[in-house]
């Protein structure tokens, strides 16, 4: 795992915010839960595209670290582990969800980019 050389020097909340949220996959895994609320790995990694195990362990387990994915292991054979939003999560979600819709104001659209998750933000004639 990538340990920085420098402590982050966070000085603001916003910079706290794009920390936790920032990032290319976060956020997506983040639209996914929000919609499906609890997934086992297999399942989140079939509505993830083109991420490879290794990021999508290790960005859950930062979301982990940040208090907004819950995981959830269940004793039986075979194993089972599941993951969804926690509470401190799951009140960011609108937050979230507006600015999707500023950004699918300004944000020209490539169909065949657009993950069927993010439908669920509406933000398609909705300009703001």
């Amino acid at each position: 795992m990538y340990h920085p050389k420098l402590e982050k020097d966070i000085r603001c909340p916003l910079e706290y915010g794009l920390d936790v949220f920032g990032g290319k996959w976060k956020s997506r895994i983040i639209c996914v839960l929000a919609d499906k609320q609890t997934l086992r790995y297999s399942q989140l990694r079939t509505q993830m595209t083109n991420i490879t195990d290794a990021v999508l362990s290790s960005t859950l387990k930062e979301l982990m670290k940040d208090d907004m994915i819950a995981r959830k292991q269940y004793d039986q054979i075979p194993p089972r582990v599941e993951y969804s939003l926690t509470e401190k999560e799951k009140s960011v979600v609108p937050i979230l969800q507006h600015i999707c819709q500023w950004s699918g104001a300004y944000h020209k659209e490539d169909n065949k980019n657009t993950m069927a998750q993010c439908q669920k933000c509406d933000y398609h004639g909705n300009p703001l």
